[in-house]
């Protein structure tokens, strides 16, 4: 059983993220826990007066939550209809960042999926802040971001970007892996050309990586020097991949990669799910 933590705040985003999860682990029984962390006009957690239950402003607020979920509810069950799914429903007036590091404490939660954008979203961005500031902050398990509007697709061509500096570990890619298996998928590792050849260092990390690929159909790319944004999300778009998967070595490469206002700068919306994986060593 896979524990799977769906962030919602009801918009057609968090609901398209929904179904990305749903289908990308159709053929795995799951227990998917939907999540809304609610605010409160006028309130907020570092006041020292917090509305608790009974109160007028605290009851109106969770009740548009639970109304929320109902409706969420009806809509799965008309089109989602799985039986190695169940499905379980948290309301908490809270951050979204805290209520779900509390969530994966208590839940042993596997891996939180999420849409990119939610209602409040109106700025053309890569990613909504939150899901920024998740992909940031939450280091206990994978984050998988689904952009807005994506249609499902099963991830045939997978892309691993990697600089070969770090040393992989076979628990920090599982997820990749299982991914791959489920869906018979092809992975595509590249390296953006950055000195004329590869230190002994990265060598011995690039055998690494094959021997824990293999088994698994998978292709080095080494790709010309050049912005790694630029090299990668062309390859992306050349292939026509359906995710981008990659380990989050202390930030070093979310820094250059996801914390970057792609959109504005490639002129390329992202428009695959991105997969982030936690070195927890």
């Amino acid at each position: 059983m896979k524990n799977i933590l769906l962030p919602t705040d009801f918009s057609q985003n968090s609901l398209n993220a929904i179904h990305y999860g749903m289908k990308l682990y159709a053929n795995r029984y799951c227990e998917f826990y939907f999540l809304n962390a609610f605010q409160i006009n006028m309130y907020t957690l570092d006041n020292m007066m917090v509305p608790e239950p009974g109160d007028n402003t605290y009851d109106t607020a969770k009740k548009h939550s639970d109304e929320g979920f109902v409706k969420l509810k009806a809509i799965l069950n008309l089109q989602e209809s799985n039986p190695k799914h169940s499905y379980r429903t948290i309301s908490t007036f809270n951050y979204l960042l805290e209520a779900v590091r509390d969530t994966i404490a208590k839940k042993d939660i596997d891996l939180v999926i999420m849409g990119t954008k939610g209602l409040t979203s109106s700025e053309a961005k890569a990613f909504g802040s939150n899901t920024i500031n998740i992909m940031e902050k939450i280091v206990e398990c994978p984050v998988m971001a689904i952009p807005e509007q994506f249609d499902y697709s099963p991830p045939k061509q997978i892309v691993f970007p990697t600089n070969y500096k770090a040393h992989f570990k076979r628990k920090e890619l599982k997820y990749l892996l299982e991914i791959a298996e489920l869906h018979d998928s092809q992975i595509h590792v590249i390296h953006v050309e950055r000195e004329s050849k590869l230190s002994k260092k990265q060598e011995n990390n690039k055998k690494l990586l094959e021997s824990i690929f293999d088994g698994i159909d998978f292709e080095n790319h080494t790709l010309p020097k050049d912005k790694v944004q630029k090299a990668i999300f062309s390859f992306i778009e050349s292939r026509k991949c359906d995710m981008i998967v990659f380990v989050n070595k202390k930030h070093w490469f979310f820094g250059s990669i996801l914390a970057n206002p792609l959109v504005k700068e490639l002129g390329y919306d992202a428009t695959i799910p991105i997969l982030e994986l936690n070195d927890n060593s």
